[in-house]
């Protein structure tokens, strides 16, 4: 028996209890900034499979140590979700982890819980069997991830000093392996008016009107953004409008939109702000890139600007291969290898720290956020024995350690811009 079908088969032994430990985690409600509940049961996870220096950082996150050699693989799950917006829209029930026809349903069944229980259990089958021989492995089960992508891991590896050689993201792949992905910023274009009473209309200046040739040109400018052939193209779309006025009754004084403004390969911040300074119709409009400001489940406040890096590692990257590898010895086959079309923590630790960083897990990236979200029972276990094959898988890949005992990230570990 070999060293995939041997993780396989371990996995396969402990089915129920990742089964149960996800639909667990899927029962607590846990959107950013409360994610308490749901943090302290993967604490207690983690202490009952024998982690060690299981604990909170600052901001809730859970941390998990397994192993302590020289090379450090940080495993990345946020454990924060998305609302379920309106109940009845649902055909079950959202937290009760419905399991049929071999699926496990509800929020969170994809992005990105399974991540959480599958890598807890791969690091188990890792440590049990003697897999972990020169490797620190971290488990992370990530806070406020979807109020503000890379900011968990940004604060965990800049504030507490907890810095990995190589980082493994839990957004869901479907068992490929994901190398990369569009950068975005969320931009804030305001307009100033005067306000008038609506019966004097003509005695103002109507705010919203200065906004809609505005709107027109942003449209105008989307066809031309650039584009990659692994990233595909740039996006931009007018996300949000909203205005102030004194009453139903009169003129509006202000106004702005809010984009969404996805960035390619080759694209940056400061050419997505020439883009839009260059907009025709832009006068004095004022143009700010926005802030996330929040408090985490512990009390702590916290804030980030919303620019959000492209990354991409190249495909050769030793990290890249280590990691296929990994899942060719478990699925039988060679992954996919592709990117993601949403952003990730890896804006931080690649984007943004140049830590090299790949993702991969169970679920279809398209069902995240849906009122469908489901995973298949075999992916999960296929993504245990994954998980506890990569330690190893990266140990053996000559590049991974090179890069490490040099002190460097290795030439392609570098953000994209």
């Amino acid at each position: 028996m070999n060293s995939g079908q041997a993780a396989l088969q371990a996995a396969r032994a402990q089915e129920r209890e990742i089964v149960t430990f996800l639909r667990e985690l899927i029962a607590i409600p846990a959107e950013s900034g409360q994610e308490q509940a749901r943090c302290q049961r993967v604490k207690a996870e983690y202490e009952r499979l024998g982690f060690a220096d299981v604990r909170f950082d600052a901001l809730g996150s859970v941390v998990a140590r397994v192993g302590s050699g020289p090379l450090v693989v940080m495993m990345d799950g946020h454990i924060d979700c998305v609302g379920i917006g309106d109940p009845a829209a649902w055909p079950f029930d959202p937290f009760a982890g419905k399991v049929e026809s071999g699926r496990v349903y509800g929020r969170g069944a994809v992005d990105e819980l399974p991540a959480i229980a599958c890598m807890a259990y791969g690091a188990r089958i890792a440590q049990e069997r003697g897999w972990l021989e020169g490797v620190t492995l971290l488990l992370v089960a990530s806070v406020l991830e979807e109020a503000c992508d890379g900011l968990p891991l940004y604060h965990l590896i800049q504030e507490e000093g907890v810095r990995p050689d190589v980082v493994v993201l839990g957004e869901p792949t479907d068992l490929a392996v994901f190398r990369g992905h569009r950068g975005r910023m969320s931009v804030e274009i305001r307009t100033r008016g005067v306000s008038a009473h609506g019966a004097h209309c003509e005695r103002g200046v109507n705010a919203v009107y200065k906004l809609a040739p505005i709107v027109s040109d942003i449209e105008a400018l989307a066809p031309h953004l650039a584009s990659d052939p692994f990233l595909g193209k740039g996006s931009i779309t007018v996300a949000w409008i909203d205005c102030t006025s004194p009453s139903f009754n009169a003129v509006p004084d202000s106004a702005r939109l809010v984009l969404d403004r996805r960035l390619t390969r080759g694209e940056t911040p400061a050419t997505a702000l020439a883009q839009l300074e260059a907009l025709p119709h832009l006068g004095d409009a004022e143009i700010r890139v926005l802030h996330w400001e929040g408090t985490a489940w512990t009390g702590k406040a916290t804030q980030q600007e919303q620019i959000f890096p492209t990354w991409v590692l190249e495909e050769e990257h030793p990290v890249v291969q280590g990691v296929a590898n990994a899942a060719a010895a478990v699925l039988g086959r060679r992954p996919a290898i592709s990117r993601w079309t949403f952003s990730t923590n890896g804006v931080a630790t690649m984007g943004r720290l140049g830590i090299p960083t790949v993702g991969f897990a169970p679920g279809k990236e398209e069902l995240s956020h849906s009122t469908n979200e489901w995973v298949a029972i075999e992916d999960l276990l296929q993504a245990t024995a994954v998980y506890a094959l990569i330690p190893s898988a990266l140990k053996a890949t000559g590049g991974v350690v090179a890069a490490v005992s040099h002190g460097r990230r290795g030439t392609s570990g570098r953000p994209q811009g």
